[in-house]
């Protein structure tokens, strides 16, 4: 499952756009994601918004869900943006996300109940990110069942194991790989798994190889959803190369066509 990363604040003409209530270059925006392969749309009006932060995203979602009824990742930090884009949000959605911190996991799960939404479970608490796979997987395994409890069934989470730069923590590149094969072990079918891919390649150089490179290594350990961006064609080339290859999709001769 492909999660554009594209339409969010952080991004100059996106920022600028949701500040004015541009209607017409997010519209454009989302469609060229789509056009590109998009099956999901991670929704984020950035960073310092403050009071304006829930109408800027009640604003953002009915923007995008008048010109798609895509799946929307609504990605925010902040409780009362969440609870006023689920509001508004008659497309199918997902929360980005939550952590196994106590607070976290006691509000965010019953709100992703009551509006029969997915939910994206990052395997950090108040700790903060654990160095190894087994701790993740034991976060992940206490994320579902406290999900459980709430009434959320194993197969509207997805089980992120926290990307980190290789800038700055090379050696949690493989241990992220470890942890989601463990992931995949805890429930019978497996949990869907998601990661930030981009976070990988944040302060290196080359990051489109970094990133297209980490993407084939996780594909192959089974992950099921990358928030990305899809206009990265060479990224795209990779990810159907590698469906080819794990068999998920029938060889021809025009495969990177399709």
């Amino acid at each position: 499952m492909i999660i554009s990363e594209r339409i969010n604040g952080l991004f100059v003409t996106i920022g600028k756009a949701i500040d004015t209530r541009d209607e017409k270059t997010i519209q454009k925006a989302v469609l060229a994601q789509l056009d590109k392969g998009a099956d999901a749309l991670d929704i984020n009006i950035g960073p310092g918004r403050g009071a304006d932060g829930p109408d800027a995203m009640k604003w953002l979602v009915r923007c995008v869900q008048d010109v798609t009824d895509a799946t929307l990742c609504i990605d925010t930090p902040g409780l009362k943006t969440m609870q006023a884009a689920l509001e508004v949000c008659d497309n199918p959605a997902i929360l980005n996300s939550t952590t196994a911190e106590s607070a976290k996991m006691s509000s965010l799960f019953p709100l992703a109940a009551e509006h029969s939404a997915e939910i994206i479970c990052l395997t950090m608490d108040e700790r903060g990110v654990p160095n190894d796979a087994e701790s993740r997987a034991e976060m992940a395994m206490l994320m579902m069942t406290t999900a459980m409890e709430h009434g959320i069934t194993p197969d509207r989470i997805y089980l992120d194991p926290l990307v980190l730069p290789a800038s700055a923590a090379q050696d949690q590149g493989q241990k992220v790989i470890d942890a989601i094969r463990m992931f995949r072990m805890l429930d019978d079918p497996s949990p869907r798994t998601v990661v930030g891919l981009s976070n990988i390649s944040n302060g290196a150089s080359g990051r489109s190889l970094i990133n297209r490179t980490y993407f084939a290594m996780l594909a192959g350990a089974g992950l099921s959803a990358a928030i990305m961006d899809p206009e990265d064609s060479e990224l795209m080339d990779v990810l159907k190369t590698t469906d080819i290859l794990l068999n998920k999709r029938l060889y021809c001769g025009d495969y990177l066509r399709v």
